[in-house]
């Protein structure tokens, strides 16, 4: 019989690095620098060499991240920014707080991230953006992206919140990290992330001087200098404390994504004979990390109901696409608009996925779930 089973096993990761978190936290608590500590600035020296990208600015969360990102390329109230309907809500909200138009784009049905064919026909005059989601653990199409932004006179911003440590590679060979193709990038550090940590947290990332330096004003009360208040922005700060965290976290960031990687082809592995469910698959140009292994499945909510009576944790993501959630009604969208991701929102099941999962653990998931789907 398994352990209890845990949708992410934060405290298990935790355990197996406690002396290094432990020391790392003490260190900033006999120095009492709690905020803007010596730790932030290494860790944002230590991800941009991570990434290979010039330029990281940490903030509090990857919500405010959008938003500085909104404000750094000089986005104004009545602009648009196309996004995937099919999404956490962060990338619309941070949007619509600043009076930008969210537009929104239906999905590829299997690869879950924005389908590129779609764009051209939502562009506008007022059109200044395109958020590149990576969903799941895996990166977008950004080599078809990016040409419509150039063709356009567009900006690229890359939602990294749940694909840090994914790759992708263009028609020439090129390979880059997810966070470090777009004219400014976000990244999320929540605990359940490719690289979480104790709390809120969040970055951004460009190879734009400029583009830099106005994130960190921004999120800094717009300040350049302390007290000279250069333009409108917000206190949006990493704490020493979560940046020393993750500056732990990310030496292990290899073997946390190799993990998650094994973790999602075994399910795969178990899963490759039954018809009656589709397993996440990845684009031919990008390496799937796996921050969440989404099944699509019939009868999904008794298959989920069912999994429950086996202690078996699951998440929808998502039960209803931007589009068609009341904060959203303002734009006008209806029913029928984006007919992929509504399919989708009746049929994802994200299964626990994490670095500590076994396969014992594994096996009796699947058992459990090819059971659930027969009794029905």
């Amino acid at each position: 019989m398994v352990n209890s089973i845990k949708m992410v096993d934060l405290n298990g990761q935790y355990l197996k690095i406690k002396g290094d978190i432990d020391q790392a936290i003490q260190e900033v608590i006999n120095a009492s620098a709690f905020i803007n500590g010596k730790a932030v600035e290494s860790f944002s020296t230590e991800l941009a060499d991570y990434l290979n990208v010039k330029y990281v600015v940490p903030c509090a969360n990857g919500t405010d991240a959008l938003q500085i990102a909104y404000q750094s390329l000089g986005l104004k109230p009545g602009d648009e920014v196309i996004m995937p309907t099919f999404n956490y809500v962060a990338s619309a909200e941070a949007a619509a707080l600043l009076g930008l138009k969210p537009v929104f784009v239906d999905v590829w049905d299997d690869l879950f991230t924005l389908n590129e064919n779609l764009i051209i026909q939502r562009i506008t005059p007022a059109t200044k953006a395109i958020v590149a989601v990576h969903l799941f653990g895996q990166s977008a199409n950004m080599e078809a992206i990016i040409e419509i932004a150039t063709r356009f006179g567009l900006k690229v911003i890359e939602d990294n919140a749940q694909s840090l440590g994914s790759t992708y590679t263009f028609s020439n060979w090129k390979t880059q990290m997810t966070g470090t193709m777009g004219d400014i990038n976000i990244h999320s550090f929540f605990p359940t992330k490719n690289l979480g940590c104790f709390g809120d947290g969040g970055a951004i990332s460009t190879n734009n001087k400029e583009l830099a330096q106005r994130a960190s004003m921004i999120s800094r009360h717009g300040q350049g200098q302390k007290y000279a208040y250069e333009m409108i922005g917000c206190n949006s700060r990493l704490d020493t404390i979560q940046a020393a965290i993750l500056r732990v976290k990310l030496r292990y960031m290899d073997s946390y994504i190799r993990k998650r990687i094994e973790a999602g082809s075994y399910y795969t592995q178990l899963l490759k004979d039954n018809s009656q469910i589709t397993t996440p698959i990845s684009g031919k140009s990008t390496k799937h990390t796996y921050n969440q292994y989404v099944i699509k499945i019939a009868n999904r909510d008794l298959v989920k109901e069912n999994l429950v009576h086996s202690a078996i944790p699951t998440m929808i993501y998502y039960p209803s696409p931007l589009h068609l959630q009341k904060a959203y009604a303002y734009l006008g969208y209806r029913e029928g608009d984006f007919p992929v991701a509504e399919k989708l929102c009746t049929e994802v099941l994200a299964l626990p996925i994490h670095t500590e999962l076994t396969h014992e653990e594994q096996d009796y998931i699947i058992r459990s779930v090819i059971h659930s789907i027969d009794s029905l």
